[in-house]
């Protein structure tokens, strides 16, 4: 077999998590060194002690019984057909950002692509059932962050989750879906269309074998992959108990940045949000309050776009007199202004990067009135 195979062979045990394969591949360096070990060898390390914490009986039979060269080989060829890759700890591909996290998981299913090792992401999530302005406040930010460059990742999950996916990849950004279900199944159903848009522009993200259903507790589990991938968590409207608060958790554990957007005081889907706030979360309401953290001379990139367009001061208040608090869209600012259209989309990222001006919706654009 190829060391692919064994690699997926390893991460297909039944009952053998991340901390067991740690273990298995400490002692034997290699999935394939774990697949050739005999009876006699594997007895010996748990009579010995050296295969420690939940190792059972049963998990040596497992090893031993699931050696079946050509169903391992027929599997992963399906894979391959279905355009499912799967990648191991062991490979350069798998993402580095995950390799510090506790129970890392040993192998990642993904369609499209996996994160570049240097590639910026922000993690956004959120409440399923979330207000208007939860809804306006995620397309905003998120699509501003993907304009910058950072790529946007999250859960696919109905709500702010999907909001995020929606917004980043309809601004032409990159967005990353971590599933807590097999890679073949789009949960929920109704992010279908959204699941082969990540496909294609971005990339579906999971632990779990093609064919796993959503489990109510795999979502809890695979939070820690959002987490861990990203370079900052951005939390948009949570109960006080939400579930979202998961993701926050993985991502204060990993010492990653944690971004809050505000709420009303008296607003149940903003609890979680206002209490982390309380606790040190750093409070956003425009998209420069992450990006001077996450872009490396942020303030100096801005800088030098004001410097290199030299009619900036005169066509971005052209641009912004054009706007008023009902959505516009971008044909409309054009013709109107009668600036070109790479122009006025420049001047627009501009100023929805100074706070100015959001966009509520898909290529329609308001004055900020907060």
């Amino acid at each position: 077999m190829l060391q692919e195979e064994y690699r997926y062979w390893l991460a297909n045990l039944p009952g053998i998590g991340p901390r067991k394969i740690n273990q298995l591949l400490q002692i034997f360096g290699s999935a394939q060194e774990v697949y050739s070990a005999g009876s006699e060898v594997l007895q010996a390390l748990k009579r010995d002690g050296l295969l420690m914490g939940h190792f059972e009986e049963k998990d040596l039979e497992t090893i031993l019984t699931n050696r079946n060269a050509e169903k391992i080989k027929l599997q992963y060829a399906k894979l391959q057909r279905d355009g499912i890759y799967f990648v191991s700890r062991e490979e350069e591909g798998y993402p580095q950002k995950l390799l510090p996290i506790f129970d890392a998981p040993y192998g990642l299913y993904y369609k499209g692509r996996l994160p570049g090792q240097e590639e910026k992401l922000l993690a956004v999530v959120g409440a399923r059932d979330c207000s208007p302005y939860g809804i306006e406040m995620t397309n905003y930010l998120a699509a501003a962050i993907a304009r910058a460059g950072i790529a946007v990742v999250s859960g696919l999950a109905r709500g702010i989750d999907s909001y995020a996916h929606t917004a980043a990849v309809g601004v032409g950004g990159t967005s990353y879906a971590v599933l807590g279900c097999g890679i073949d199944i789009c949960y929920p159903r109704e992010n279908l269309k959204l699941y082969m848009k990540l496909w294609q522009e971005g990339g579906i993200i999971s632990e779990y074998p093609p064919g796993t259903s959503p489990f109510a507790g795999n979502f809890p589990m695979r939070n820690r992959i959002i987490s861990g991938l990203s370079d900052g968590i951005l939390l948009i409207e949570a109960k006080e108990k939400s579930g979202s608060l998961i993701t926050v958790d993985y991502g204060l554990e990993q010492g990653k940045e944690i971004y809050v957007l505000p709420g009303r005081a008296n607003d149940r889907l903003s609890a979680g949000c206002n209490n982390l706030i309380k606790m040190g979360a750093k409070l956003v309401t425009t998209p420069r309050d992450i990006l001077e953290d996450l872009i490396m001379n942020y303030e100096q990139s801005v800088d030098e776009l004001k410097k290199n367009n030299k009619l900036l001061e005169s066509t971005g208040k052209i641009v912004y007199a054009s706007l008023c608090l009902e959505p516009k869209h971008i044909e409309g600012i054009a013709a109107e202004t009668g600036l070109g259209m790479d122009i006025v989309m420049e001047q627009l990222l501009l100023l929805e990067l100074q706070g100015f001006i959001k966009q509520p919706m898909k290529n329609y654009f308001v004055q900020c009135s907060y």
